[in-house]
């Protein structure tokens, strides 16, 4: 080809996908590949897909399918992420029409693939030879890739790959592995490049955020915990970044959350005392059957301990609706808890048997009708409890970072208020990627109204 070819990738999942697909545009553009318009239009089309659970890998599907009816005659098909990682096989097998499927481990043979694709590059044939999957990653080469430019003033940091937890509903092992986190070094940088071009807001993730390190004494052949960095290591070493003014963690596993955590995150300014808890259930006996610590009590006893800390720390948390043999009053057990502990934020997921998995063979399958009405009911206990929480933030002042406008009006963000996932406050002015404090007039379900007073 004379020009470089284009691509257009679409990501679906989390916000750990969402950092490989822009780690994955930056090292195709520094291969030479440039980025497509729309998918009309692009040489390559490229799907980063989610396999999370039954529902995103059908939307995965989904997606690939549609790339396919919209792209122009001649351009190419590929598929990577957790489905092209766990279910590469299939995928070829199901959808011949596909060029190629790179999984998570293969990212580092992704310029070459499409260097074959579409003859480009210094190797370029145009021939292409189906890609073997491995099931598991060994490689995280996006680790050392730098990032675009954000179009808003958050980001998000992924600080460890795979889990090691042994939870009986959750593929996550199977697909990305065993954790291996990052180090702090490393991390930094990226943090540092990142303010360096307008964030503002750092939200951190890994499949097992709290227990982010462990795995490195390993690596340094030290054992246990002993010399490894911690999360609390991790967050005062980048605390002092030029630019950075917010650190937000995602996804928090109870048991890993010890008292020198919740006291980082009630005393370093710059740590949004934002709790987001991996609870699941309430029921000890839903949970010993997810292999998950704990019952209701001991979740309220860890949120007495953060409240005790902080009085004004947000707490989220997700539920899982619907796991093998919960009966009526499992689920009474689990309404009972969110009047008691009146979460600021919580999301409900029906259960997904996944393939693998030791819970997918259990017997007591709830019915689907019987999941939804759960899900309806849990739902609606929440939504009042999140109304009133954000009912009483009124007359209150926050400080709010601007992300965007949206029809005409400045959309943002405070400290109790995680993006995509949470409400926002929407604002009389101000400026994308600006700071402002703003007094919040009236609350609307999850969204609150405010008027700039700073």
């Amino acid at each position: 080809m004379s020009a470089a070819p284009t691509v257009w990738l679409t990501t679906l999942g989390c916000a750990k996908n969402q950092v490989d697909s822009e780690k994955v545009e930056m090292m195709l553009g520094d291969a030479g590949y440039a980025r497509a318009t729309d998918p009309e239009s692009a040489d390559v089309v490229m799907v980063n897909t989610c396999a999370f659970i039954s529902e995103a890998r059908q939307e995965s599907v989904e997606t690939i399918l549609e790339a396919q009816d919209r792209k122009k005659a001649g351009a190419r098909t590929v598929v990577i992420g957790c489905m092209a990682q766990r279910f590469g096989v299939e995928v070829e097998k199901a959808l011949p029409e596909v060029d190629a499927v790179v999984g998570l481990d293969r990212y580092g043979q992704l310029v070459e693939t499409l260097d074959d694709l579409t003859g480009f590059g210094p190797g370029g044939s145009g021939d292409w030879s189906p890609v073997t999957v491995r099931r598991r990653p060994v490689m995280d080469i996006l680790d050392s890739v730098n990032r675009p430019r954000p179009t808003v003033p958050y980001a998000y940091v992924k600080v460890a790959e795979g889990c090691d937890k042994p939870c009986t509903f959750c593929a996550i092992p199977l697909i990305r592995g065993k954790q291996r986190s990052r180090r702090p070094h490393e991390i930094r940088s990226e943090i540092a490049n990142l303010t360096a071009v307008g964030v503002r807001e750092i939200v951190l993730v890994a499949q097992d955020l709290a227990a982010y390190g462990r795995d490195l004494g390993r690596v340094t052949g030290r054992g246990g915990d002993e010399g490894a960095p911690g999360i609390v290591d991790l967050l005062r070493a980048v605390s002092d970044v030029d630019g950075l003014d917010r650190i937000r963690l995602l996804y928090l596993y109870p048991k890993e959350i010890r008292d020198s955590l919740i006291s980082e995150m009630a005393t370093n300014p710059l740590i949004a005392s934002y709790f987001d808890l991996s609870l699941q259930h309430a029921s000890g006996r839903l949970l010993r059957g997810m292999r998950r610590p704990g019952d209701g009590g001991r979740h309220r006893e860890l949120i007495d301990r953060i409240r005790t800390s902080d009085g004004a720390a947000t707490l989220r948390s997700s539920f899982i609706v619907g796991f093998p043999g919960e009966t009526d009053e499992d689920v009474e057990v689990l309404a009972e808890f969110l009047e008691d502990v009146r979460l600021d934020w919580a999301g409900f997921f029906p259960y997904s048997a996944e393939d693998g998995t030791p819970a997918a063979i259990l017997a007591g399958r709830v019915e689907r009708g019987e999941v939804e009405e759960r899900l309806r009911y849990l739902n609606g206990i929440q939504d009042e409890i999140t109304a009133e929480a954000n009912a009483a933030t009124v007359g209150t002042t926050m400080r709010v970072l601007v992300d965007q406008v949206e029809d005409g009006f400045p959309v943002g963000r405070s400290e109790r208020h995680a993006p995509e996932i949470d409400g926002v406050v929407v604002l009389d002015r101000g400026r994308p990627g600006e700071w402002v404090t703003a007094e919040i007039i009236s609350s609307i379900g999850n969204d609150t109204q405010a008027r700039v007073v700073a």
